[in-house]
């Protein structure tokens, strides 16, 4: 029921008890002037029950009215009480909604209740809320971007390089990596593809072994000699790499293998290394070619966030974020591990929330009412409450008037 309906209502309840004392009225004045004609008992009785109704009826009116207003205009002491009172109303109005409503006790039973990790899931699931969440997203990231300095990120992105680069020992870093490898045995495929190559080039460049062999050879040995030594020497090489390749346990890639392996301990703890590799690092990351650096990367990171964040549709960002909600609303929905971890904290989030602000809910009751203009309060109020109060004068007519019978009666016969 809207405002202008609950008025409507309020004034038709008025009408009813305005319009009950009137009819009092009217039989009091009647049941007066028979009096002074006609010495009937029941006119007696007629007029006592009239004038205490009107009593009733205009009492009650004043207490009604007095809440709400001053009676007739008039600035009758303790009259007009909602307005005068209202910050003491707002106050004792949150408090009572904190301790009956917010307390601990009332508010557990509700939150053990809430279960919010099926909602949400069923809401990811749908094609419109992912539109519109990563819609959402996407707006709020792009904002960002745009409103990002690009100077200032670039020179952060280069301060932060520069600080991690000052402490990290690059020698010992490749040495890590190079035994990282050696650990794994990765190190077999570089030399079996190795191995392949050179002699597939041997192979292949069998008339350049000839002409070298011409070329160390004396003159007055043979060609077809040369020629012969030469296909020897390919064939063999050949021979030999193709050992290397097929063969996992060859003796040259154990060899290889300890050669590497001493590499590698050589650039942990040698220091000329740790000079070497803070001179290559130097020349690399000097300040002018850092911060070049670092424009480039954040120039190239924010053009191609802004391209897959404006793209509509076949954008491959959209497409992991809109692939991993799926993912996350179908877990939402099945896993019950999921479920539980997720509701028990925004339960827990939820009542430890709601108990460290109950003041505040209090002192928001307080100060709205408290804000409110007098007489706009008097008026809500008067709209929610004011159709009962209204049977206050009603019942009021009738009580007084029955009491009035009574006490005119027990006068009558006892008196």
């Amino acid at each position: 029921m809207n405002d202008e309906a609950k008025r409507k209502q309020l004034r038709k309840y008025k009408a009813f008890a305005t319009g009950l004392f009137i009819l009092m009225a009217v039989i009091f004045i009647v049941t007066t002037i028979l009096q002074k004609s006609d010495n009937s008992h029941w006119i007696g009785y007629v007029r006592a029950f009239a004038e205490a109704a009107m009593v009733g009826a205009l009492a009650d009116w004043f207490a009604v009215t007095a809440l709400f207003r001053h009676p007739l205009g008039l600035p009758i002491p303790h009259t007009n009480l909602i307005e005068n009172s209202k910050q003491r109303l707002g106050d004792n109005l949150g408090n009572f909604v904190v301790g009956n409503f917010l307390s601990p006790q009332n508010i557990r039973p509700y939150i053990q209740k809430l279960k919010v990790s099926n909602f949400v899931g069923e809401w990811l699931a749908k094609e419109k809320s992912q539109d519109i969440l990563i819609k959402n997203l996407s707006d709020i990231v792009l904002d960002i971007l745009n409103k990002l300095d690009d100077s200032t990120v670039s020179q952060f992105i280069s301060k932060k390089v520069s600080e991690m680069t000052d402490d990290v020992k690059l020698n010992k870093v490749v040495g890590n990596g190079i035994g990282y490898i050696l650990e794994k045995n990765d190190h077999q495929r570089i030399i079996t593809n190795l191995s392949k190559q050179i002699k597939e080039y041997i192979i292949e460049n069998d008339e350049m072994i000839q002409e070298r062999v011409k070329k160390g050879s004396y003159s007055f040995i043979p060609s077809f000699v040369d020629n012969k030594i030469a296909d020897k020497i390919a064939d063999g090489l050949s021979d030999f790499f193709k050992e290397i390749e097929e063969d996992p346990q060859h003796e040259v890639r154990a060899l290889i293998t300890q050669k590497i392996h001493e590499f590698s301990v050589d650039l942990k703890e040698d220091p000329k290394w740790d000079e070497e590799f803070k001179t290559i690092k130097n020349g690399l990351l000097k300040n002018d070619k850092l911060d070049e650096y670092s424009n480039d990367i954040w120039v190239s990171i924010k053009r191609t966030l802004m391209k897959e964040l404006q793209e509509e549709e076949n954008s491959a960002l959209k497409n992991y974020l809109t692939k991993n909600l799926n993912e996350f609303a179908r877990n939402l929905k099945t896993d019950e591990n999921l479920q539980n971890k997720i509701d028990h904290w925004v339960r827990v989030t939820a009542y430890k929330y709601i108990l460290k602000n109950t003041h505040q809910f209090g002192n928001l009751i307080s100060t709205t009412v408290g804000n409110w203009q007098g007489k706009e309060l008097s008026e809500k109020l008067e709209l929610e409450v004011g159709k009962d109060l209204q049977f206050i004068r009603v019942n009021g007519t009738l009580v007084g008037g029955l009491v009035g019978l009574i006490i005119y009666t027990i006068a009558h016969f006892f008196i």
